[in-house]
């Protein structure tokens, strides 16, 4: 069967005046939600590629998946679904075994893990950043049987083969041809006898992994339920349908660029247009080029968004509305009023967690919230929480107390049983670490709750906001600071582009000390930081170090890397970049004769 696309039209921009009319109330966008998810359970043999399936047949020219690489209509993902399907069928591949799947951004991309968990195979979605041991660990984690390798990717994947335990055969994916490659095999592929009738949505479908901001990245168990309910659940909050077009520029191999934004779109026979990556520069050009009515963010990218310069095409768009999370409060106003968007639906979810919190009202620098008539399919709970010991507070009965309005604690939710359509928690690969993330004998004996480890708080309303990351969050002079609300002060001082919080030890003393890694620019004034920081936080939250850097790093998720900023501290030999202390009022240079005063015990400075 020939594996080359079909012409797909694509739409000319149109005019910024010529923007998508309003769409339902939040009623109703939530009543969509529940009757898209419902028929989940209606249907259980039903799944993703089986909906795409059915608009190929509905509608087989409508685009689907739009990148510069490639378009693919409906009748064209379908079909390549289908190949590896029974590719994966003609190779053997089992019921329960674990296909690693380490490609860029590209319509390949979703085909591949369609297609192969539609006959019963589990995908590894691999992080593209990784390489040698790390990259290695993620792909023994999965214990994978093969592995596809774009040619972009071979040279890591090559670094990391000395550090494999398992052996995956390597499939070639791209490049000159050779009897690695998988094209010949996808093309010879022919209906095999068995049939993927078997394949439900209780079963497993893909692995995908944590970050590992603060180690190891850990897999995630992601079933058929799962993929289908995340689809559902936002194909009907962002009122997907046929005529929109989502741009996702999120790494696919995240939960939310793998399988939220794309998946959604295709749930609804809309179209998904791939970018191979994220850049502020293109971004605005690629919105207009492609018509997007929707886009999907994550972490700081609408930060990064906004410390852009200018330029005419911020607003010659036809957006709709954004959907992502991590839309931080202080950059919501001003994202919103530059980019002329009309509605964001900001949301709270974990790829392992039981419970996703969604904020259709707009709510400025909320996560979002649980109406009434979910809360008994989606039980989640703020309960009191010890900084010092890392674990919820008990009370005298050994049971967690829950946090009143405003109080900030550890979001949980329950853990239902296996026939609850709520709550699920399927765990990591690992059982010792799926075990750490469940809170036992909460409110009852015997009852089980799935940890965040995120601090949130419940204001008047019933929003839920976030706090800070339990790990962020640390103890200096008796009091609790969270990194994320410095972070949101120093970002509001002028001449700050980027900065970073975290907490490091200091020789005698007890908790960790405030430092912020910063990006600044030239005519940042370091005096005029601290005045600032002084008059919006207490003594105790301001930090006592300084460091500024060219750039910070941040993961493919957007999300800031700390750990290796937190493991080299403040120490002049090991620290190239300029440091500075509190010292009377101000920053001063933290020189080796001040480093040593401070490793003594003198923190008079």
């Amino acid at each position: 069967m020939d594996l080359q696309p079909t012409a797909v039209a694509t739409a000319a921009p149109a005019s910024p005046q010529a923007r998508p009319p309003a769409r339902p109330s939040v009623a109703k966008s939530w009543l969509k939600a529940i009757e898209l998810t419902a028929r989940i359970e209606q249907t259980p043999g039903r799944l993703l590629a089986d909906v795409i399936a059915d608009h190929a047949a509905a509608t087989p020219h409508r685009p689907a998946i739009v990148s510069s690489q490639e378009a693919l209509s409906y009748a064209d993902l379908s079909a390549r679904i289908a190949h590896y399907a029974r590719w994966a069928m003609a190779i053997g591949l089992a019921k329960g075994d674990t296909v690693a799947l380490l490609m860029p951004n590209r319509p390949d991309y979703l085909a591949a893990w369609l297609g192969i968990t539609r006959v019963g195979g589990v995908v590894a979605l691999i992080n593209t950043q990784l390489v040698g041991a790390s990259l290695a660990h993620c792909i023994d984690t999965a214990q994978s049987t093969h592995i596809i390798v774009a040619r972009d990717l071979a040279d890591a994947f090559d670094g990391a083969r000395p550090h494999l335990t398992t052996s995956p055969r390597l499939w070639r994916h791209g490049g000159a041809q050779t009897d690695e490659s998988i094209e010949p095999a996808l093309a010879a592929a022919r209906p095999a006898a068995r049939t993927p009738d078997d394949v439900t949505i209780d079963d497993l479908a893909l692995l995908i992994y944590t970050s590992g901001t603060t180690g190891l990245p850990k897999a995630a168990r992601v079933t058929h339920r799962r993929v289908m309910s995340w689809a559902g659940w936002f194909a009907g909050l962002i009122d997907a349908v046929p005529d929109d077009r989502m741009y996702n520029c999120l790494p696919m191999y995240h939960s939310v660029g793998g399988v939220v934004a794309p998946c959604s779109l295709l749930m609804a026979g809309g179209a998904v247009v791939i970018a191979e990556k994220f850049s502020a520069s293109r971004f605005w050009d690629e919105i207009v080029r492609w018509d997007c009515t929707l886009f999907q963010y994550i972490g700081e990218l609408c930060r990064y968004l906004l410390q852009a310069p200018a330029s005419p095409r911020d607003t010659q768009h036809r957006l709709r509305l954004v959907c992502g999370n991590g839309l931080r409060g202080d950059v919501w106003d001003a994202f919103q009023a530059r980019f002329a968007i009309p509605r964001i639906l900001e949301f709270y979810a974990a790829t392992e967690g039981n419970f996703s919190l969604y904020n259709v009202e707009g709510e400025r620098g909320a996560i979002g919230r649980i109406p009434s008539f979910l809360a008994h399919r989606f039980p989640a709970a703020i309960v009191k929480f010890d900084i010092a010991t890392g674990t919820p507070l008990r009370d005298a009965d050994g049971r967690c107390i829950r946090c009143a309005p405003g109080d900030a604690g550890e979001a949980i939710g329950r853990i239902g049983e296996a026939d609850d359509r709520g709550g699920r928690f399927e765990g990591y690969t690992s059982a010792a670490e799926s075990d750490k993330k469940v809170l036992r004998d909460v409110f009852a004996p015997g009852d089980a709750w799935f940890r965040t480890g995120d601090l949130m708080l419940q204001d008047a309303k019933g929003f839920f906001r976030f706090v800070d990351r339990i790990g962020d969050t640390f103890r200096w002079k008796g009091e609790n600071v969270a990194a994320s609300e410095v972070a949101d002060a120093i970002a509001a001082c002028p001449g700050v582009i980027d900065g970073s919080v975290y907490g490091v030890a200091v020789p005698h003393a007890d908790g960790r000390a405030g430092m912020a890694a910063l990006v600044v620019a030239d005519d940042f004034d370091l005096a005029g930081l601290h005045r600032h920081l002084a008059d919006r936080l207490p003594a105790f939250a301001r930090p006592v170090f300084l460091r500024l850097r060219r750039t910070l790093e941040i993961t493919g998720t957007f999300k800031q890397k700390k750990q290796e900023l937190i493991d080299q501290g403040f120490d002049p030999a090991v620290v190239d970049d300029p440091l500075y202390v509190a010292a009377a009022g101000a920053y001063a240079p933290l020189d080796p004769d001040h480093y040593a005063r401070i490793q003594a015990g003198d923190l008079r400075l």
